[in-house]
């Protein structure tokens, strides 16, 4: 059996509850998990969604399971959904809603999550929409609940769930939109409104907005100098499909394409500018954003230029000075820091 997280530990160990005919596994994670369940219905369809591209490329290698990212869940008469709970409630609820549109009448759902996540208020969010909901299993710090008679969405369309906000940054103002799951969904986080506050100044080429979110760094840009080309990446399906309605809103000509780091990512740029991330699901993680620094340098032209904003704890100056040799500090207060290099 391969490695397994908790939440997967905890659905085999009641696999019974496992079978289905068209089966459909909503945010699983990187394990053994989906390999697991194709032995248990070795004649089911099975599909894997997520909106997230690098848990689908780790689930391509898995024989015989559909794997689909994207920023809706399509498809239909699903009997089984298996969700893994997310972080994000908002992102949950819009989850929930789509299920719903594409499951048959008589589908079960079942809800697995860590107790930390918030996977015990599942029943409170589904209120009024199962008839009968049960607590099958908990262990491992984590929660198994089922739900059955569920109540049926007649279709699903993201765009109700887009929500628009202004972005004012000096002189220059602009709408956006952003839909749940994506980060600091519905307004401007700090670190990039300081980024966005101490901008680059670039004058024409290419520029590549790292970890775009709702495309704030790249219209901001795009508005100051109309000259620019634009690439936007995100590991998020969800990112990559606001980021296209915010730069579609403001005229803004460019490109969001899913990437996993800068995997996906081709040729040359006059400007790498991000707000860097630093968390994968619920934990602090480093590595994406260390990865993207140590790589970032040979996606950059002779004279092209990575400007990037982050906490102030965060060790990046030593990763800087490695890979560029010399950096320079923007900006810096006691919550974030402007780095150039």
């Amino acid at each position: 059996m391969s490695v397994l997280t908790n939440p997967s530990l905890l659905l085999l160990r009641n696999s019974e509850a496992l079978t289905g005919k068209s089966i459909l596994v909503v945010n699983f994670v990187q394990d053994g998990f989906l390999a697991e369940l194709k032995t248990l219905n070795p004649n089911s369809k099975i599909t894997a969604f997520s909106y997230n591209h690098a848990n689908g490329e780790f689930a391509k290698s898995t024989h015989g399971v559909d794997v689909s990212v994207n920023h809706t869940i399509t498809g239909n008469d699903y009997d089984l959904v298996i969700l893994y709970y997310p972080k994000s409630k908002p992102e949950l609820l819009m989850a929930l809603d789509n299920i719903r549109a594409v499951i048959t009448s008589d589908a079960e759902l079942l809800v697995v999550g860590e107790n930390k996540s918030g996977v015990k208020s599942i029943e409170k969010q589904l209120t009024g929409k199962a008839q009968y909901s049960n607590k099958i299993d908990s262990a491992k710090h984590c929660v198994l609940y089922s739900f059955s008679q569920i109540e049926l969405n007649a279709q699903f369309d993201i765009s109700h769930y887009h929500k628009t906000f202004t972005v004012s940054i000096a002189d220059t103002s602009f709408s956006a939109i952003s839909v749940p799951g994506v980060f600091n969904h519905g307004c401007l986080d700090a670190g990039t409104k300081m980024l966005l506050e101490n901008a680059p100044l670039t004058k024409q080429g290419k520029v590549l907005d790292f970890g775009c979110g709702a495309g704030l760094i790249a219209t901001f840009l795009g508005l100051k100098n109309t000259a620019l080309e634009f690439v936007c990446s995100d590991v998020s399906a969800l990112a990559t499909y606001a980021t296209t309605q915010t730069l579609k809103l403001n005229g803004v000509t460019g490109e969001a394409i899913l990437s996993d780091g800068l995997k996906n990512i081709s040729g040359k740029f006059d400007l790498i500018v991000s707000n860097p991330p630093f968390h994968t699901g619920i934990a602090t993680d480093y590595s994406v954003a260390e990865t993207f620094l140590a790589n970032a340098k040979q996606h950059l032209t002779k004279n092209g230029k990575l400007t990037i904003v982050a906490n102030s704890f965060l060790k990046y100056p030593p990763i800087l000075e490695t890979q560029f040799e010399t950096y320079q500090t923007v900006f810096k207060n006691n919550k974030f820091a402007v780095y150039s290099s």
